[in-house]
């Protein structure tokens, strides 16, 4: 099984706007960037493809040794389908979709499961932090409020075996106030 992992990722300046009122634009820029460095690194040794439309973001994944794939319409599932192409013209035969914003990520290796769709939600049990499925599959993206469901349910339409993995760190995401207090709770705890 040849995985790769796709890690869509918006402009660094634009990133983080659900926490406007909490962060600075200085600081939510800065938070995603590192946020997203840790989700790039967490990837390797699989390959990397950042799916993005700012140059800035193409450059970093560059710098960082990430395949970059040029998404220029908007929306998280066709970035996912455009990283899903990339990773399978390149010989990929499962993909593992990683969002840009799990900042305790250490690795997604153990997510990819051969013929099977997996999913780690978020905290909430209400997003898709992680998922991870055949290329060839008929599995598609559904990614939005409910979207752990919504997997769940494509997954049962498209006749695939699923599974639900706990993975305490890679549940946490960060899109509010409640998750950056967390995240805290979580770094200081552990020091």
């Amino acid at each position: 099984m040849r995985v790769a992992v796709v890690i869509p990722v918006k402009s660094f300046t634009l990133a983080k706007g659900r926490l406007s009122d909490t962060l600075t634009p200085a600081e939510r820029e800065t938070l995603a960037t590192e946020c997203a460095t840790t989700v790039l690194r967490a990837a390797s040794p699989l390959p990397a493809y950042v799916v993005c439309s700012d140059p800035v973001v193409a450059e970093w994944a560059t710098s960082h040794g990430a395949h970059v794939v040029q998404c220029l319409t908007p929306g998280l599932d066709v970035a996912v389908a455009a990283g899903r192409d990339a990773a399978h013209a390149d010989g990929c035969d499962h993909i593992v979709v990683a969002h840009a914003d799990l900042p305790l990520a250490r690795s997604f290796e153990h997510v990819a499961r051969e013929g099977i769709v997996t999913m780690i939600t978020d905290r909430h049990s209400d997003g898709t932090n992680v998922l991870s499925f055949p290329i060839a599959s008929d599995f598609s993206t559904a990614y939005g409020p409910g979207s752990f469901e919504n997997h769940k349910q494509i997954a049962v339409n498209a006749h695939l075996h699923f599974e639900v993995l706990h993975d305490p760190d890679l549940e946490l995401d960060l899109d509010t106030a409640d998750d950056l207090t967390e995240l805290h709770r979580r770094t200081n705890h552990e020091r």
